[in-house]
């Protein structure tokens, strides 16, 4: 808490003891708090009662009282609270003292710079705790937020996702598929880049059509996606190995295919892998799998890696 926001009882004692030792008079104690910023309306009593009677002005009853008004302002009183301290503080001429009260108010004055500093190092240490706290929450609810947004989004592919199995036009539904696994990707963290297509110089038009490009473990992986009827064999792996190989072992490939593969299929892909070209094959099944399990794709797709760059099995199936 703001030492100034509300004088704790130390300081409010002695605070109380000092200012009447800087105050020669018992006007100069008004005018002390004035000069902090106490309105003449505070003052107005404490003035007539000077005017009346001095010796009914007593200067640290005065003082207590002031003080206790300006402590049950709260936040109104704040300014005057910090500049009244501020005056104390900075208070050096003592020679406007009494001879009788110079010594006892310099040691008072110190007492509260050493208090105010005390104070203000638990201020400051707490104001860090708060603040390091304030972070960690913000951290935890913005990973929360993000937990529940990824959520959001992985619930919507996976609906996207099996509203396709009632899709009947070939066509539009692998376009849709595209999409759809490529949020997917997006929601894990893996996609670089959705479908785009590469043109040939000269006018040739598109030569590759890519279905997606996404990251593990600092690799790029080339990604075709097919939803076919039948299992796909050499013929439809071929084209996804050559864009794999024609990029001089700079990227690998990633095959998510609706069906199964043939033998053909995973032992050609095995021969590239042999040659130092990678092909991860896929089913659809796995996804939908993944999904229903909300299992980290990630983790998923790195197994299949390795079960491709270790025991040279394109096609592992990862059991969840």
């Amino acid at each position: 808490m703001d030492i100034t926001f509300h004088f704790p009882p130390e300081l409010f004692q002695l605070l109380i003891d000092t200012v009447p030792k800087l105050c020669k008079s018992k006007q100069d104690l008004l005018l002390f708090f004035q000069g902090a910023g106490v309105p003449k309306r505070t003052l107005g009593p404490y003035q007539r009662l000077l005017n009346a009677d001095k010796s009914e002005f007593n200067k640290y009853l005065v003082t207590r009282e002031l003080l206790g008004k300006l402590n049950e302002q709260g936040e109104q009183a704040l300014a005057i609270r910090r500049e009244l301290l501020k005056r104390i503080v900075e208070f050096d001429d003592f020679t406007v003292c009494w001879e009788n009260d110079r010594a006892a108010a310099r040691g008072l004055v110190a007492q509260v710079r050493d208090l105010i500093n005390v104070k203000d190092s638990f201020t400051r240490m707490s104001i860090e705790k708060d603040t390091e706290r304030r972070r960690r929450l913000e951290e935890q609810d913005a990973a929360a937020k993000e937990r529940q947004r990824l959520k959001a989004e992985r619930d919507k592919v996976k609906a996207d996702l099996f509203a396709l199995f009632g899709e009947r036009d070939a066509h539009k539904r692998g376009k849709a598929l595209e999409a759809v696994l490529n949020r997917l990707f997006a929601s894990c963290g893996l996609l670089v880049r959705e479908a785009f297509t590469i043109k040939g110089k000269c006018g040739e038009g598109i030569i590759e059509q890519i279905d997606g490009l996404v990251e593990i473990d600092g690799i790029l992986y080339l990604v075709e996606m097919k939803w076919w009827n039948a299992p796909l064999g050499s013929a439809e792996i071929a084209p996804h190995l050559v864009r794999v190989f024609s990029r001089g072992g700079q990227v690998r490939g990633l095959f998510i295919s609706y069906t199964d593969f043939t033998d053909s299929a995973i032992s050609q892909c095995k021969d590239a892998i042999v040659q130092g070209k990678v092909i991860v094959l896929s089913v659809l099944e796995e996804i939908v799998s993944l999904l229903n399990q909300e299992a980290d794709m990630k983790v998923w797709l790195k197994t299949k890696v390795d079960a491709a760059l270790v025991d040279k099995q394109p096609f592992y199936r990862v059991r969840n």
